[in-house]
């Protein structure tokens, strides 16, 4: 009899732990909790004629993984490039940062991606393709805490370090305005619209550090706290960007902290948002000036 509990019991305990580790996986979560620094050192055949100009779109995640915000963002990304004639590779292959294949894009889009995702030499051939007039393009994850490693990517791309997202609710509805409605990568959005995402808060601004910022958040709009386990933490910043731009050498980037959830691309502001930061990282709207 003892035998027979004690086997339930293990069974019991074995069916708890594959259900906490089939849903670390469902949520994306497994990543955060024991983040990978595999690199991928065998570049992907790209196709053979890559419609021009073109995209990359990298979706690799040796952190936390975005599913449904990821799945719908390529899903939109696809779209995009359809109705403007643009070619897109999409992959989560890192070895494609190499001299030759980075040569054939115009744009690198960093779609929620998160984690240590390149080798010293794939980082080198991103470096050197971007500041010789690539165009970069990072949406949410793509500026989170678990980018630390790369100095150079922080210092150029983000400006500013991640400290947490809000909690309680997680996804809140905000007030977003359009500080430079003249910059092509903003200019078709209304002044102020609202958006319902789970925003992001950084240690100071990234506009002390010279980046142009496009839009900021009203804080006053929503409730910028995190709150958890009975603690409440502060993440008001007063002076709190979500989309900014970067001269870097001959290159451009531009990041947006939205776009955590499925529904974010389905929001027509954001799409406008996508559609046009992209044409403008590809050198199709403007200079990097503006």
């Amino acid at each position: 009899m003892i035998k027979k509990i004690l086997l339930g019991l293990v069974l019991l305990i074995t069916a708890l732990a594959l259900a906490a580790i089939a849903f670390l996986f469902w949520s994306g979560a497994w990543g955060a909790l024991f983040p990978s620094d595999e690199h991928e050192t065998t570049p992907p055949d790209l196709p053979a004629e890559l419609q021009q100009p073109a995209i990359l779109l990298f979706t690799k995640t040796n952190g936390f993984r975005h599913v449904e915000g990821i799945e719908a963002g390529v899903k939109l990304f696809e779209r995009l490039a359809d109705e403007h004639g643009w070619g897109l590779y999409h992959t989560e292959n890192g070895a494609v940062f190499n001299d030759a294949q980075l040569s054939k894009f115009s744009a690198v889009v960093y779609h929620n991606a998160t984690g240590n995702l390149l080798n010293h030499e794939q980082r080198h051939a991103f470096k050197t393709w971007l500041i010789n007039g690539g165009g970069w393009l990072g949406t949410h994850a793509a500026g989170d805490g678990s980018h630390q490693d790369w100095p150079w990517y922080m210092d150029n791309l983000i400006g500013a370090d991640f400290t947490a997202h809000i909690m309680g609710p997680q996804f809140q509805e905000a007030t977003v305005t359009i500080e430079q409605p003249e910059h092509p990568a903003v200019h078709g959005l209304p002044k102020q619209f609202s958006h319902t995402e789970e925003w992001y808060s950084w240690a100071s601004s990234p506009r002390a550090k010279g980046f142009n910022i496009l839009a900021t958040i009203d804080e006053d709009s929503y409730e910028p706290y995190q709150k958890m386990f009975g603690n409440t933490r502060d993440l008001r910043m007063g002076d709190h960007p979500i989309v900014w731009t970067n001269c870097i050498g001959k290159g451009r980037s531009i990041y947006s902290t939205m776009g955590h959830a499925a529904d974010a691309y389905d929001a027509p502001e954001h799409q406008r948002l996508l559609t046009d930061a992209l044409a403008w990282a590809m050198g199709e709207l403007g200079d990097c000036k503006r």
